[in-house]
């Protein structure tokens, strides 16, 4: 390929390319195709901090605009622009939910979680939440989905908060959200805890 340039993306270009599309709410990622333009050395750790270069970003309103254009497609994480398409590293979830909102009770309970970039998620069919568990250790970490194929993990507090609301139902522990039961454990687990 004599005589073109290679494409060598950076955060910089890539905000500036997101900033001209932005429109109100979420930006239409899912219908945005672009060519792949390389990776980007932007991470993202399992508490939800953002890095480029091995630095946190310094400002929250860098992570949320670059949060409203991330896109997973298979087991692969991308910042996506309608023209370029850059990779990036996720350490677990892209996101981290910080907190939650619960309304009524039993299964008529709805639980709204809040991410560290500002989306809401209401548990329920199009947002489940599910439990993963360590092999070794039996360590939990939840989970609920945000939107398209990214979850947030849900954080230490909120988790323990959703198991004081939690209820025993066809031999699981869980909760109720949406009209829907997520399990947590098998409510025969718990007797060694």
């Amino acid at each position: 390929m004599s005589g073109q340039k290679a494409v060598t993306p950076s955060a910089e270009g890539l905000a500036a390319s997101v900033r001209a599309t932005k429109t109100r709410g979420l930006p239409p990622v899912h219908l945005w195709n672009p060519p792949f333009c390389g990776d980007l050395d932007i991470r993202i750790a399992r508490d939800g901090t953002w890095f480029y270069l091995g630095t946190p970003f310094g400002r929250p309103e860098l992570v949320k605009l670059f949060a409203s254009i991330l896109k997973k497609e298979g087991e692969k994480y991308y910042l996506v622009t309608p023209v370029e398409k850059v990779g990036i590293r996720v350490d677990d979830a892209p996101f981290v939910a910080v907190d939650f909102d619960a309304e009524g009770q039993g299964r008529d309970q709805i639980l709204s979680f809040r991410t560290q970039v500002g989306d809401l998620a209401p548990a329920g069919p199009d947002h489940p939440i599910r439990v993963e568990r360590d092999p070794e250790t039996g360590e939990p970490s939840p989970y609920v989905l945000v939107r398209t194929n990214l979850e947030a993990l849900i954080d230490r507090k909120s988790f323990y908060r959703l198991v004081d609301l939690g209820c025993h139902h066809d031999g699981w522990f869980g909760i109720w959200s949406g009209g829907q039961f997520f399990p947590i454990i098998p409510s025969g687990d718990l007797d060694g805890i």
